[in-house]
């Protein structure tokens, strides 16, 4: 019970083959573009971390200094009367 395949046009499988390849060139042009455009951001994402990192070791120095202070300050001993 099972029929001939059905002839698909020269016509149709030409169409068909043809927006296949250009999807693809088109993917292919559209990915090297977009990474690219990564990549340039990722160039500055990395320089701006530099300049965070820096910043975030000022600020751990800083706050371990006060602490430092705080603490010697709490365990100066206090006079008694």
């Amino acid at each position: 019970m099972s029929q001939a395949p059905v002839r698909v046009s020269p016509l149709i499988k030409f169409g068909r083959w043809s927006l296949l390849l250009v999807g693809i060139a088109y993917g292919a042009a559209h990915q090297s573009r977009l990474s690219k455009k990564e990549e340039k951001v990722r160039e500055i994402e990395a320089q701006q971390k530099i300049v965070r990192d820096a910043k975030l070791a000022e600020e751990k120095k800083r706050s371990a200094e006060a602490e430092a202070r705080a603490l010697a300050e709490l365990s100066k001993p206090t006079p008694k009367h």
